[in-house]
């Protein structure tokens, strides 16, 4: 296993903060700091909030690539026609993209939502033995109702509510297997099969086109919908899939989120306080109907 450790994340200028605190978890939580590559998938980013990122190579020596998408003609063609929505933008859609935008060399990459805080060593899910298998991921603590919605009966004729179903916040993934599926391609024939639009956008794709090739990872590896009950069991990733987030201001966050307030510190409370603003400001935009 090289000493490189290869990690990709995808965000916009939006969730640059979330960004930086899942890489400085990371850091905190292994010692082999200067061995990290970060692949930083993006939008536009303004020169403040890359300037925030780049502080983990200043603080850690961590490594940053940046991949600006909006100037990457593989992944604009493959998301052009793909369903999105304001919870799930185009972005959601890079982890399909990997294979065309890492460097060649690379042969496995740990793929991670920005909703994520690490705490355990990220070398051990690096290094674990995939036996074979494409890629390693946790079962979906919402399986089947994710894949079979309403009533669990909707997608029936897609999914099999007894099939292991993934959530793909957390992947391991082997890119030299990846580099052989012709992602285009596999996205065209759900489209031409009619069943593509009624997909839980990435997630679901990503099980249908993977379905019987991944390896299933310890829970621990993406704790989802992390919950203070959670912070007893020693969770290596916490996944904040839940509407309440540890970013987040209301009163009682901290009795309904995990590890909030560690996640508050590892962001840093510089960061933490400009990023409530800048959500803030976000939000008032929207309602005064000049924002996005």
């Amino acid at each position: 296993m090289t000493d490189q450790i290869d990690i990709a994340l995808a965000f916009d200028d939006n969730f640059w903060a979330p960004a930086y605190a899942t890489m400085r978890s990371i850091c905190i939580s292994t010692q082999r700091r200067k061995d990290l590559v970060f692949h930083l998938l993006h939008f536009p980013l303004s020169d403040e909030h890359r300037a925030d990122l780049e502080k983990i190579t200043s603080e850690y020596g961590a490594k940053l690539n940046f991949y600006p998408l909006e100037s990457q003609p593989d992944f604009l063609a493959l998301v052009q026609n793909l369903p999105t929505s304001a919870r799930w933008p185009a972005i959601v859609y890079a982890r399909l993209a990997l294979t065309k935008l890492l460097p060649a060399d690379i042969s496995r990459v740990i793929y991670l939502d920005t909703d994520v805080l690490v705490r355990w060593p990220i070398e051990k899910l690096y290094e674990t033995d995939l036996a074979g298998a494409d890629l390693g991921a946790v079962k979906e603590a919402l399986s089947p109702f994710i894949p079979l919605r309403t009533d669990i009966r909707q997608n029936a004729d897609i999914f099999d509510g007894a099939e292991p179903y993934f959530n793909s916040g957390v992947l391991l993934i082997d890119l030299v297997a990846w580099r052989r599926i012709d992602f285009p391609a596999e996205i065209a024939a759900l489209a031409s099969s009619g069943v593509l639009s009624r997909l839980y956008f990435d997630q679901d794709m990503l099980n249908l086109i993977f379905r019987g090739r991944w390896a299933q990872l310890e829970w621990r590896w993406n704790t989802i919908d992390a919950h203070p009950a959670h912070e007893a069991l020693d969770p290596a990733i916490l996944h904040f899939t839940y509407a309440t987030k540890p970013w987040a201001l209301r009163a009682g966050i901290m009795r309904s989120t995990a590890y909030a307030r560690w996640y508050r510190h590892v962001m840093t409370n510089e960061l933490f306080y400009r990023f409530a603003r800048h959500r803030w400001k976000r939000w008032w935009l929207k309602r005064l109907g000049i924002g996005r």
